[in-house]
Formats: C-alpha cells, structure tokens, sequence
C-alpha cells in the first residue's frame, strides 16, 4: 500500500534538517578503509569523500576521463550542483592512490561516471545507504550518511590542522561561518570546552 505524502517515516518532511555526524574516530576510518580494500570502487568513493569537500552528488559527477591522470597536487574542478559555480580541489596522495587501484580493474571509458553500479551511475541514496553500512560495520553508532564524508573532511580540517572556520568556509561554498560552524557540528563543543579554564 502506498503512503500518503508526509505519511512516510523514511522520508523527511519538507523544509526538515536531517543531521548526520562526521566520522570522529580515525580508528573507526582505519576500519572502514581496511574493510573496502577488496572493493576499489567503494573504497575510491570513501577516500575521495573524506579527502574533499565535495557533495555525494559532485563526487558522482565525476568522469573517468577527470580523474584519470590526477597526480598529487593537481587541481580537480568540479561544478557545485547548488551554485553553478565551479570549485577546485587540490588532490592528495591518498586520492590519487584510491583512483589508481580503482582504474588498474576498470576498462570504461573516459566520458564514463566514475561510480558506477549495476544500472549506472551509482545515485546519492545509495551511497548515504553505503556510508551508513560501513560506519554500522565498524561499530559506529549515531547518524551517517553521504554527507558524513564532507563533514568528516571538515572536522577533521579543524581539529587536526587548525584550519579556520573562513577557509572551511569556502571550501564548503557555505555563505557564513555560522553555517559553517552548524554543518561540523563543532560550535557546541567549542563552548563548552571553553568553560574548562580556571582562572
């Protein structure tokens, strides 16, 4: 039987925010990364989502013919689906070695998608399904989706290397810190650990 509109539990109701978290703990990326590592396209897409800033549906867009000759350090433009605008991402070894272990099984052509399933290009349900079965595997609890690899990517930005809120900023394509500070999830931690000093 059919649902009603708004009568679907699996679906947001319009103009709701569903929230996912970042991967918090790089043990929990380590497993994820060790699990996929007999699944080169899965484990492509898990790296170059935690390695960029992409959204799921960028990352989607990507071309063989793209990604096919990226060495550390060169630039991967992709166009942002909410803007239009075009964003640069300077890719890292970590990328550049997940691509080349993919494409080493791969025979599609350049103007291929580089995710692809059985009936195509692989869709962003699907991969918030993934996500969520890999966080799931390796004992994750909270809420994952595609997102959860950008976020994870920005979290890791700020409390590893210190990268300010500005920057994050526009890596995001976000229009204010604040946004900013609401996607990482961060601000309320932030403030709480600053009532910790004692004067």
């Amino acid at each position: 039987m059919a649902f009603q509109k708004g009568e679907n539990s699996h679906h947001p109701l319009p103009r709701s925010v569903l929230t996912v978290e970042p991967i918090r703990d790089k043990k929990a990326i380590d497993r994820i990364k060790k699990m996929l590592r007999d699944q080169p396209r899965d484990l492509c897409l898990f790296v170059l989502g935690i390695n960029t800033a992409f959204r799921a549906n960028e990352l989607l867009s990507l071309t063989m013919g793209q990604v096919r000759l990226l060495q550390p350090g060169d630039v991967l433009r992709v166009k942002q689906s909410k803007t239009g605008k075009f964003r640069s991402v300077t890719v890292n070894g970590a990328v550049v070695k997940a691509i080349s272990q993919y494409l080493a099984g791969s025979s599609l052509p350049d103007d291929a998608f580089l995710f692809q399933g059985k009936r195509g290009c692989l869709t962003v349900p699907t991969v918030s399904t993934m996500v969520k079965t890999w966080c799931q595997h390796v004992g994750l609890k909270g809420k994952y989706g595609s997102h959860s690899l950008r976020k994870t990517w920005g979290y890791w930005q700020r409390l590893e290397r210190g990268t300010t809120i500005p920057l994050l900023m526009e890596a995001f394509g976000h229009a204010t810190q604040q946004q900013t500070l609401a996607y990482l999830g961060i601000q309320a931690e932030e403030i709480a650990q600053i009532y910790g000093l004692e004067l």
